[in-house]
């Protein structure tokens, strides 16, 4: 069974047992009551495997029969060798009368590797303007830096920044961890508020890295790190970096911050740096 049809299993199964009306299993499954009564009366006969598709194994009416796509490939090999799939078949449609989709061909072409995808150029992206309002957007980043220049363990500054205003809150830690990451944003909301939203990396404190579950994909649930269960509870979106340049401002903010000035002795997991920075 696929997912979907171990979801519809479960409804279909309070169905027959009355649990739950027939026009209420509709609704859930998100099809048809005429689909679901066939459904139901399947299942009633042939047990769970009347939930699978008819058409599960079987060959598609729609596939094209093997001596066509012969055919195809001779006339593209023998006549149109330098012609990217597209193109082939305009060229197939317009010579040789034989109807292929572009999508097709270029996937008989891959298989037989006759056909590589060339990388383009990436259009340039646009500079992301700055939100409008104080706590609409909070980016976070933690820096690994011998920021005791030598005279103490490296550290990890938890670096918050405003998007919009360029208020700036740090606070060290021995490690970039779930705990760091509760705390110090746990101390940024006490001084500043809880914010919109959060912008961050991938980093396996915020992004759960692990997949789902078959009890949360029948949910419908995403499995979460602890940090985003606490945004979660909190009503605070998280936004994803898909890369470091994409969270830009929050790098280049470390690069402001003068090493070894913010050193007071070995409670340096109390140590804050927190500035203002006029709004453009």
């Amino acid at each position: 069974m696929s997912i979907e049809e171990l979801r519809r299993i479960n409804i279909v199964r309070q169905a027959i047992s009355k649990c739950i009306t027939q026009k209420k299993a509709a609704e859930l499954i998100g099809i048809s009551y005429r689909q679901t009564k066939r459904i139901v009366e399947r299942v009633r006969k042939e047990g769970e495997q009347g939930i699978i598709h008819r058409l599960r194994g079987r060959r598609s009416n729609r596939k094209i029969p093997e001596e066509v796509r012969a055919k195809i490939m001779e006339l593209y090999h023998g006549q149109y060798p330098d012609f990217g799939p597209t193109l082939a078949s305009e060229k197939l449609s317009e010579r040789d009368g034989i109807e292929v989709d572009h999508e097709t061909l270029r996937r008989w072409l891959r298989s037989e590797r006759e056909w590589e995808w060339q990388r383009r150029r990436k259009k340039h992206k646009e500079w992301r303007q700055r939100k409008d309002y104080f706590g609409e957007m909070l980016q976070i980043d933690g820096s690994h830096h011998d920021w005791l220049e030598g005279r103490g363990p490296e550290l990890v500054l938890m670096g918050y920044i405003d998007d919009a205003t360029g208020i700036v809150y740090g606070r060290f830690y021995p490690y970039e961890g779930t705990m760091p990451a509760m705390d110090s944003f746990l101390r940024y909301i006490k001084k500043y508020g809880i914010p919109q939203s959060v912008y961050l990396d991938k980093h396996t404190t915020y992004k759960s890295p692990k997949k789902q579950s078959i009890e949360e994909q029948l949910r419908g649930e995403e499995s979460m790190s602890q940090f985003e269960r606490a945004m979660k509870e909190l009503g605070v979106i998280m936004i994803y970096a898909g890369s470091p340049q994409a969270k830009g401002r929050i790098e280049r903010l470390f690069g402001t911050f003068p090493t070894g000035s913010v050193w007071t002795g070995p409670t340096y997991q109390g140590d804050e740096i927190s500035r203002y920075r006029e709004p453009r």
